[in-house]
């Protein structure tokens, strides 16, 4: 058992490029984190819709209690059911893959399109399998939620450390968007972690993330600044892709803690 490695933090993001939400456990599934990124806005013509064109969707806070989902947005605030949705499915894109999804209901397109200012759409991933994602680094081919690429983040402190010693002006770590955050004794180490427990889950490493434009933009304001992808891109370019953090499937379902320790 590892005595470096602990979880300090648990993140989902239920809806994608929305703020997302702070937990002390979490059940593992295939696709993610139960409730992570099942979610996403499309614009209309059934595009997906995400922080990097429209940056002020990172001041849309969501909340989940009784089974309900919460959204506030200034002073406004909307909620649906986490259950409910329309009958008729639709076939969108998420990057290079196809995905099945359903619209919530009308209401909440109508809410999230008044305040964003443009038609859309709040759709909905129903079920393991209705998204694929083949990895070209593991020829394997992953059941995956509406998150860019795999259904876990994972992120060492000291990652972010050794990049705070670098920047004038310090950020945190819900710049990168972590599922998970881990004690670590070096930067970068979790680029090369391979098979491992926390709790009651086995994880596979299966490659560093590159990171977008996205980074840059400002949680707690959305404005867009040039840190840190300008820094990082001096350290930790790799093949023209600036890696931070490293993405990781699960291999059964279970709950993850935080204090949990990874065991490899």
């Amino acid at each position: 058992m590892s005595t470096v490695h602990i979880v300090k933090e648990i993140y989902i993001y239920p809806i994608k490029s929305l703020a997302g939400i702070s937990l002390q456990s979490a059940l593992a599934e295939e696709m993610g984190f139960e409730n992570d990124r099942r979610w996403m806005l499309i614009d209309a013509d059934n595009q997906m819709i995400t922080q990097r064109e429209h940056r002020n969707m990172s001041q849309f806070y969501p909340k989940i209690l009784d089974e309900k989902i919460s959204i506030t947005f200034k002073d406004q605030k909307h909620e649906f059911s986490i259950n409910e949705h329309l009958g008729n499915s639709l076939e969108v894109n998420v990057w290079d893959d196809k995905s099945e999804v359903v619209e919530v209901n009308q209401a909440t397109s109508k809410w999230f399109s008044q305040h964003l200012g443009f038609e859309c759409k709040l759709v909905k991933i129903l079920k393991n399998g209705d998204r694929k994602h083949e990895s070209s680094r593991v020829k394997e081919t992953f059941n995956v939620s509406l998150a860019d690429g795999y259904p876990y983040l994972l992120i060492g402190t000291k990652s972010l450390d050794f990049l705070n010693d670098k920047l004038d002006e310090k950020i945190t770590i819900k710049r990168f968007r972590p599922n998970i955050v881990v004690s670590s004794e070096n930067p970068h180490e979790e680029d090369d972690f391979t098979t491992f427990s926390i709790g009651e889950v086995q994880f596979k490493n299966i490659k560093p993330c590159g990171r977008c434009i996205m980074v840059n933009n400002d949680p707690e304001n959305g404005r867009l600044k040039k840190e840190p992808l300008k820094t990082l891109s001096k350290y930790r370019n790799v093949d023209n892709s600036v890696l931070f953090g490293t993405n990781i499937v699960g291999l059964n379902s279970g709950i993850v803690k935080v204090g949990d320790a990874l065991v490899f």
